[in-house]
């Protein structure tokens, strides 16, 4: 019996760990990317810590609502957040001041997956590219609009990055999350997004969207006859989209190692990584340091493309 005394608290963590559900907290509404890539990893994950992964969606504030209540929560293992590039590298720039720390705050576990944003517009919309959309814009004198899931994600501030190199004047409009901002672009209430490929791939795929250009450094090999925006006349045009999985700052060390480990293992299971793949996702796999360091970066590169765009929070 007293042998038990000279285990020490991180050992007794990992071999409890966990021994009840686990919260997974999504920043952004129901049916969005960020939700359904948490619904194909979060089940293959409870069958891995035999314990269940349930998904609550927090939407609000450009992220912000979730990344506070993340900040807030106990520091064992049981409250997690799919974090995004929005909410963890362009927020802390983009809103004057925040009510947490993306850094001291929270403890980066494990980088999932990233996804190419694009630009779509409803077929109504007499622009089938991004050059026919610039000269269209003059002729309307500014008249255009973009919608994204919200201020301050990726695709808000690909919208911005867009306005600033081009020239191209169009007012943003936030939503909250992916799916309620493509509903009025396919109802017509809004002529343009940029969304996730994820979201707007069945749309594209079925012709209810008109796909004008992805926004990443090279072509996606889901729509590979769309062309990235910096081929279309913009040269140095780049938005990189990621997700990862975060939790408060003092989670113990043995806890975010064994959900790290366990993460890229569900990462690396084929089906998953084909599953992911064919909603428009590509899996990304590193370890929980190189995850620290990659945030810090991401942090300092999102600050710069956050003042040169001029972007602010709606």
């Amino acid at each position: 019996m007293l042998i038990c005394f000279y285990y020490s608290t991180a050992s007794f963590a990992q071999i409890v760990f966990p021994n009840k559900p686990i919260n997974l907290v999504i920043p952004y509404s129901a049916g969005g990317p960020s939700d359904v890539l948490a619904r194909v990893i979060g089940q293959q994950l409870s069958l891995e810590l035999g314990q269940a992964v349930i998904l609550l969606n927090k939407p609000g504030a450009g992220g912000n609502i979730a990344s506070e209540y993340v900040a807030n929560a106990k520091p064992d293992g049981y409250t997690l957040m799919l974090g995004t590039v929005g909410t963890h590298a362009i927020n802390p720039s983009l809103y004057a001041k925040l009510p947490f720390d993306t850094i001291k705050d929270f403890t980066p576990v494990a980088v999932v997956a990233s996804a190419t944003v694009v630009m779509v517009a409803n077929p109504s919309l007499p622009a089938k590219n991004i050059k026919e959309l610039l000269v269209l814009d003059k002729k309307m004198n500014g008249k255009l609009s973009f919608a994204s899931p919200g201020s301050g994600s990726p695709q808000h501030l690909s919208g911005e990055l867009l306005k600033n190199m081009s020239g191209i004047t169009m007012d943003h409009i936030p939503y909250k999350g992916a799916a309620p901002a493509l509903t009025d672009v396919l109802g017509g209430h809004v002529m343009l997004a940029f969304v996730s490929l994820p979201a707007a791939l069945p749309y594209i795929k079925d012709g209810r969207l008109r796909a004008l250009g992805v926004v990443d450094s090279k072509r996606s090999s889901l729509v590979p006859d769309v062309p990235t925006i910096a081929e279309s006349g913009l040269p140095g045009y780049e938005v990189q989209n990621w997700y990862g999985v975060f939790a408060p700052a003092g989670t113990p060390r043995d806890i975010v190692n064994l959900l790290n480990k366990n993460i890229r293992k569900v990462l690396n299971i084929s089906e998953i990584k084909l599953s992911l793949k064919n909603q428009g996702f590509e899996t990304l796999d590193s370890s929980q340091d190189d995850f620290v360091e990659f945030t810090k970066s991401e942090l300092v590169k999102w600050r710069k493309i956050v003042l040169t765009s001029g972007a602010k929070a709606d």
